[in-house]
């Protein structure tokens, strides 16, 4: 969880660069596979075995909607895969056992060129973030309908397999027996798809789970910056109230938001600088500044044309107008 991970993929990517972040790290894939799959083959696989593979089987035009983990692992004296996707499109894929079966499929074909035959079970898991419930069947011999007459003569022609499925739209991570951290992340990752980050910065206030982040300052770190950027009107004396009982979380909070709002207005001389240059005149600067601004607060960001068609000393209110919006908002933290 490097902060080169952050800076280059938080601001436009935070579900996926959080799923990358947190799920590389062989430990914590180790503890959600554990806690989901089926309780019989979490007791064969030898989970100190585990290691994350250096592939990627989504194609990059999807790689907005979802993105994919390998990992081998030592079951039974024999390696097997499992692989992990994480879907977080707004909508269920109705074809999602057909585009796993082509996924599997992939790994297996780069296996067989690599090291040839036997080729090692592929155990497929969905984790789905999208706020739909997940109402698609898990086995892929239910994406046909075959006459009753035929059944029996065509389904052993038809590949089959299932997939495991978690689905976080109707999940309760405080049930069942649940790894400290993994309940941290999992309540997390909900609460940033359903855009209810103050009710979980509130549970975690007052919750037992707060000390499995304590154990760990990076993984800290990289929750509160996932937050931040999950939901930019996040307000931080609020966040502050909620974890006035974990001192620890909440220093890091703050921290973390100070962290935030000094890198944006970088990042804002930076833009307004680079718009200057492509302008041609000091009107470029002041509309990188504005819709920069803009967009650290969460607003919609005005049409850069038609802030083109404003006086300069227009630019200029505008942009104290946000600026004193902006340090009211963070009154207090800076």
């Amino acid at each position: 969880m490097s902060d080169e991970i952050e800076d280059d993929l938080f601001a436009s990517q935070p579900n996926d660069a959080f799923f990358k972040g947190v799920f590389s790290n062989p430990a914590h894939a180790a503890v959600f596979f554990q806690s989901h799959v089926s309780p019989a083959l979490a007791a064969a696989i030898d989970w100190t075995t585990i290691a994350a593979m250096p592939a990627s089987f989504v194609r990059q035009d999807l790689q907005q909607s979802h993105s994919d983990l390998l990992y081998t692992v030592r079951c039974a004296d024999h390696d097997i895969f499992l692989y992990l996707l994480f879907e977080h499109q707004t909508s269920v894929d109705p074809l999602m056992p057909l585009r796993l079966l082509d996924y599997v499929t992939k790994v297996l074909v780069k296996h067989a060129k690599e090291h040839g035959p036997p080729l090692p079970p592929v155990i497929p898991f969905v984790l789905h973030q999208g706020p739909e419930r997940w109402t698609i069947s898990p086995q892929f011999e239910h994406l046909f309908e075959l006459p009753l007459h035929l059944n029996e003569l065509l389904l052993p022609y038809l590949p089959k397999f299932r997939h495991d499925l978690l689905d976080l739209s109707s999940h309760d991570p405080d049930g069942g027996e649940h790894h400290m951290l993994m309940r941290v992340i999992l309540n997390l990752m909900k609460a940033a798809r359903a855009q209810r980050m103050m009710e979980f910065f509130e549970w975690l206030g007052k919750s037992d789970a707060a000390i499995a982040l304590k154990m760990d300052a990076g993984l800290l770190r990289f929750c509160m910056v996932y937050a931040w950027n999950a939901d930019t009107s996040l307000d931080v004396e609020a966040v502050s109230r909620h974890l006035m009982h974990q001192p620890e979380l909440n220093e890091a909070a703050m921290t973390t938001a100070q962290y935030l709002r000094t890198q944006g207005r970088e990042q804002g001389l930076q833009e307004g600088r680079r718009e200057g240059i492509q302008e041609g005149s000091e009107k470029g600067l002041w509309i990188g500044k504005v819709t920069l601004l803009e967009e650290l607060m969460g607003r919609a960001a005005s049409d850069t044309a038609e802030l083109a068609t404003l006086p300069v000393d227009i630019l200029k209110q505008r942009f104290a107008t946000l600026e004193a919006a902006y340090q009211q908002k963070f009154k207090g933290n800076r």
